[in-house]
């Protein structure tokens, strides 16, 4: 490592564009999305941002406790490990994506999942399966993937994916490095909560016009973007797949609004990566613990 590497935040090594610490990334890791109707995991490849082998998907349960939801991630891990080009378990990290809020691993919030998640130390619930796991918001996931492999890929500055699906979800992602639990679905808007009228869900309840609902979200990014200052949105979840016919309405922002490229697999592609990532700064940190005992040692036996 040179001596400007060193001179980074371990953050900044560990998640910047063209970090070193990526080239020394497994060449795989495992992520997992857990979403209201469904669970999906897959191996991905992390020097491509691409799924190695098809995705493997089991139903949420009913209700979607914790216990539950950590017997479906058991079942999708044991699969996937069983795969020929599986990752070393030895060296296995492992990212789960949570539809809420979720900070050193505790859920704060429940978005259609049961509520006893809230408060649910999920890096405890998931300590007996195997590898490294890490956990944090479905949005950020997919928001990661998209700056580091998909449509955010190259750019510097602060790259903002908006997934529009039931609600609104948001990932802010500087300069590589992830800023998690934005919540921007939740930012006040005409009179309202972001996501009650802007969101895919609403649009299909009121039963908008592709062309109105281009203009509504014309207004709603204009708003963020005097917030936030981005610059590039990308707009994700499963509309963007029609972003032709509401896009061309989206004329204001001064920064550019793009669709998702990595589609339905960004939200595997971004855990997989956040887990490996993750894993490395927790070997880094008990690396450089390791070297501070053994340093006050010699100092103390001088």
């Amino acid at each position: 490592m040179t001596q400007s590497d060193q001179s980074q935040p371990l953050a900044a090594q560990a998640v910047a564009p063209a970090s070193v610490a990526l080239d020394h990334l497994p060449k795989r890791a495992i992520g997992i999305d857990v979403g209201g109707t469904g669970i999906k995991g897959g191996i991905v490849n992390l020097h491509k941002g691409k799924l190695v082998g098809e995705r493997f998907r089991i139903p949420t349960p009913r209700p979607a406790t914790p216990e539950a939801v950590a017997e479906v991630i058991s079942t999708i891990l044991e699969e996937l490990l069983g795969r020929e080009k599986a990752p070393d378990r030895d060296e296995l990290a492992v990212g789960v994506l949570v539809p809420g809020i979720v900070i050193d691993n505790v859920v704060l919030s429940a978005a259609n999942i049961d509520d006893s998640w809230i408060e649910c130390d999920a890096g405890e619930l998931l300590r007996e399966l195997p590898g490294d796991i890490f956990t944090f918001n479905d949005a950020d996931g997919a928001g990661l993937a998209e700056a580091r492999y998909g449509a955010g890929a190259g750019r510097s500055g602060s790259v903002l994916t908006i997934t529009l699906g039931t609600g609104i979800g948001s990932a802010l992602v500087h300069d590589g490095v992830l800023v998690p639990n934005s919540e921007l679905g939740h930012l006040e808007f005409e009179g309202e909560v972001a996501e009650v009228v802007a969101s895919a869900a609403a649009r299909e309840r009121m039963d908008m016009p592709w062309d109105e609902y281009g203009r509504l979200l014309d207004r709603y990014l204009t708003h963020v973007e005097r917030l936030f200052s981005p610059s590039q949105f990308i707009i994700g979840g499963g509309i963007s797949k029609r972003s032709d016919d509401f896009l061309p309405q989206v004329s204001s922002p001064r920064a550019p609004v793009v669709p998702a490229q990595l589609k339905n697999n960004a939200g595997i592609v971004g855990a997989a990566l956040y887990g490996a990532e993750q894993r490395a700064l927790a070997q880094r940190s008990d690396a450089a613990d390791l070297d501070r005992v053994a340093a006050e040692k010699v100092a103390a036996e001088a």
